[in-house]
C-alpha cells in the first residue's frame, strides 16, 4: 500500500510540474525552469527526478499537446458521420483545449524527437481525412486547405487575456466567425494563395540562442 501511495503521489506531482509548466512558459517561454517548481509548490529536485532538464520539460509539454491534438481528431471523426459537423467539432474541441499556444510559444525552443515527428505526420493525415470529408459533405467552402486548419488554430490561440474563462469565451466567439465563413460553398475566392504544407516548419529548427538555460 505504501509502494501504491507513493506512485499515487508521484503522479499527482507530475500533473501538478506540468500543469505549472504551462502556465509559467506560455507567459514566459525563456523562464528558467526554477520558476515551474516554485509554482508547483515542488522542490528542484522532485521536477529533476522527472525531467533531465528545462528542454525535456518543454518537449514533454509540447507532445501532450500534439498527442491531445491527435485525440481530438480521432474522436471527432468517429463521434460524427456528418464531415462538416465532424471538422466543426474537431475545431472546437481543440480550441477549448488550448493546444495550439504551446506551438505558438515553444516553437524552436527544443528538439523534437523522432516519436513526435511520427505523430505530426499522423496528425497531419487526420486533420487531411477531415477536411477530405467536410468538402464532400458539400458544406466547406472549396478553397479551404488542409494547410488552412493550422492558422485557424494559431489564430484563435492568439487571444488571450489574464481572464481565463473570458479568453475562453473570445476564442469561441472569433471560431465562430471563422466557420461561418468557411461554410459557405458558393462563396467567392479567397485573397491570396493558400499556405503550402510545411511553410511554417522554420519555426521548429532552433539556432543557438534559443537553447534553453538550466537555471536553478
Amino acid at each position: 500500500m505504501a509502494e501504491q501511495g507513493r506512485k499515487g503521489q508521484a503522479r499527482r506531482n507530475d500533473t501538478v510540474i506540468l500543469e505549472a509548466a504551462r502556465e509559467v512558459f506560455l507567459d514566459d517561454p525563456k523562464a528558467p525552469i526554477a520558476a515551474v517548481a516554485d509554482r508547483a509548490g515542488v522542490g528542484i529536485s522532485a521536477l529533476y527526478r522527472r525531467y533531465a532538464g528545462k528542454e525535456d520539460l518543454l518537449r514533454t509539454l509540447c507532445h501532450d499537446g500534439l498527442k491531445r491534438f491527435i485525440q481530438e481528431a480521432e474522436d471527432a471523426g468517429r463521434a460524427h458521420e456528418d464531415g462538416w459537423v465532424a471538422l466543426r467539432a474537431f475545431l472546437e474541441g481543440v480550441v477549448d483545449a488550448d493546444v495550439h499556444s504551446l506551438t505558438v510559444h515553444l516553437a524552436g525552443t527544443f528538439s523534437p524527437t523522432e516519436e513526435m515527428h511520427a505523430d505530426a505526420v499522423a496528425s497531419n493525415g487526420l486533420v487531411e481525412g477531415l477536411v477530405k470529408r467536410a468538402h464532400g459533405s458539400g458544406r466547406l467552402r472549396r478553397d479551404f486547405t488542409v494547410a488552412d486548419v493550422g492558422l485557424v488554430l494559431e489564430a484563435c490561440a492568439a487571444i488571450r487575456l489574464p481572464d481565463r474563462d473570458r479568453t475562453a469565451q473570445l476564442r469561441r466567439r472569433y471560431l465562430g466567425l471563422t466557420l461561418d465563413g468557411m461554410d459557405r460553398t458558393d462563396a467567392g475566392a479567397l485573397p491570396g494563395p493558400a499556405p503550402v504544407p510545411g511553410e511554417f516548419n522554420y519555426r521548429w529548427r532552433r539556432s543557438p540562442s534559443e537553447t534553453p538555460r538550466e537555471s536553478r
